[in-house]
């Protein structure tokens, strides 16, 4: 039975308001990064920060470096042997590495311990045999046993520097700067130039911590804890109204600053201590980390966005907080552009196209990734800054899973802390695909594989009708899915072809809360070398 015209009206209008409505959420965040980019220019500088002399110290504060770990074998010795070389008092120094693991890493992680106890560094193990409350609750049960007034946090893929701790430690001995609650260091990327998937990761990280950070902490606006490669006061955790660690976010870093900073505690970045780390070279790997953060935000965001605006934080801070916990609604938006776009089409609507534009080219990203690759690699940025059309087409394809993800942030759906796969990958010639770590295909490669499809039947009806603005707005979206779906099943088929019988069984038994045995010491050698 054909619809009325009426009806035809009637849907017409609802579609034109959806569309308008995602349009012009994406606006707000292109204008939020244009935003940023010009307090960056407008407020920051790159000025040294003071290492600390120790010698100069009559009472050296005592630091405990925390390491949170959960099955990362290729990983563990790099991360404890590097935390062991950083430059700091042996007697005022204490590491813990808080395992949570199933696997061959629990053994590495105590042999490599007991080395180095052997040579008189305070290095121990801290193993629970159940993953209560993930991360947050290894972090949160630790705390008592920790000797430190200032707690140190690497995740098991970081390599700190030597002097980590004198850049880092300095602020909060300065007697203005008592209320310091955390040090957050800038991350750097051990394998950016290992593929095509991590320099387009490496871009968007650099956007945020050379860019976003500097441009909140120069603004005054509150900012993140980015879960590593930053140092804790441990009165700030132990605060009664920041409350310490909770587990009922998948960010517990992020909640916990924020928690801070609205009990009265101030944050503090440092540009230019730079922190390397690995950036996962398997695109499913990828998905999973990004999955995490989407939806551990939005639930902080959920838990917080009360507090933030019954604060006594001006309008323009709290707007800022907002948007930063808020940050990944951009998904939901790009997906309803999409799924809207094929009804107005068909419908033959074609009022809202200046929109379209209004969102698709914003300055503001584009422009916030050039300058943060300027200030990183001066006349090299722009070889560098390349990729961007690349990390549009990602940004497009994630839209689902992190669509995914922040509905069931939104309706509180509880699921297992799913960590990112670590290979220990530097070089184009390292392999992962032969790691028990190595993740196999998913269901959510059909919704994506779908939704290709229903872009290009998108584009289809626009070359008909000839609707030119449509085709290359839709374009991207077919382009997008079509990269997670490729990519994903030739990665998948390449760590197939190449696996040992192994691969992907450590993340579907983590998925499912189970145990596995790890790999052998053989093995283990074996996966290393190729």
């Amino acid at each position: 039975m054909p619809l009325s015209l009426d009806a035809l009206a009637l849907f017409t209008t609802l579609f034109q308001l959806l569309y308008g409505i995602g349009a012009l959420g994406l606006a707000l965040y292109g204008g939020q990064a244009l935003w940023l980019t010009w307090q960056f220019w407008r407020r920051t500088d790159q000025q040294s920060v003071n290492t600390l002399d120790l010698a100069g110290v009559e009472r050296w504060p005592y630091v405990t470096i925390q390491l949170p770990v959960y099955n990362e074998q290729h990983v563990i010795e790099r991360l404890i042997d590097a935390c062991t070389q950083i430059q700091y008092p042996a007697h005022r120094l204490q590491i813990q590495v808080l395992d949570d693991s199933t696997d061959q890493t629990t053994t590495i992680a105590r042999q490599r311990s007991l080395y180095w106890r052997q040579r008189g560094l305070d290095v121990q193990v801290l193993h629970r045999t159940a993953r209560t409350g993930y991360k947050a609750g290894a972090l949160g049960d630790a705390l008592p046993q920790a000797s430190g007034d200032f707690i140190a946090i690497f995740d098991a893929d970081f390599v700190p520097p030597v002097d980590f701790l004198r850049r880092t430690i300095p602020p909060f001995l300065d007697p203005n700067h008592r209320d310091v609650g955390f040090v957050q260091a800038r991350w750097g990327h051990i394998n950016a130039d290992y593929s095509p998937l991590t320099r387009c990761q490496a871009l968007a990280l650099d956007g945020h911590f050379v860019v976003e950070q500097p441009a909140r902490q120069a603004a005054g606006y509150p900012f993140g804890f980015n879960g590593s490669a930053g140092v804790w006061r441990r009165a700030c955790i132990e605060d009664r109204l920041v409350g310490g660690w909770q587990d009922d976010t998948l960010c517990e870093d992020l909640d916990l600053s924020y928690r801070a900073q609205l009990a009265g505690w101030q944050p503090l970045y440092l540009p230019d201590l730079e922190v390397p780390a690995e950036v996962p070279p398997q695109l499913l790997a990828f998905k999973r980390q990004q999955f995490r953060w989407a939806k551990g935000s939005v639930q902080t965001l959920k838990k917080l966005i009360g507090t933030v605006w019954q604060s006594g934080w001006s309008w323009p801070a709290r707007l800022s907080a907002t948007f930063h916990l808020g940050n990944y609604l951009i998904h939901p938006l790009l997906l309803l552009l999409l799924l809207v776009m094929l009804p107005l089409l068909l419908f033959s609507v074609h009022s809202f196209w200046p929109l379209t534009y209004l969102s698709l080219v914003s300055l503001g990203p584009p422009l916030l990734y050039a300058v943060a690759q300027r200030r990183l690699y001066g006349r090299g940025w722009l070889r560098r800054w390349s990729y961007l059309p690349m990390l549009t087409l990602l940004g497009m394809g994630l839209c689902l899973s992190n669509s995914v993800a922040v509905w069931q942030a939104l309706r509180r759906q509880e699921t297992p802390f799913l960590r990112t796969p670590k290979f220990q990958i530097k070089n184009t010639g390292d392999r992962w695909q032969r790691s028990a770590y190595a993740l196999t295909l998913e269901p959510m490669m059909v919704g994506e594989l779908l939704l290709c499809l229903y872009a290009c039947t998108a584009i289809a009806v626009a070359i008909y009708q000839q609707n030119w603005w449509a085709i290359p707005f839709m374009s991207i979206y077919a382009a997008g899915f079509a990269l997670m779906v490729g990519a994903g099943i030739w990665q998948a088929f390449a760590a197939r072809r190449a696996g040992n019988g192994q691969m992907g069984r450590e993340g579907q038994a983590e998925a499912q809360g189970e145990q596995i045995p790890g790999l052998t010491a053989v093995d283990l050698v074996k996966s290393q070398r190729h």
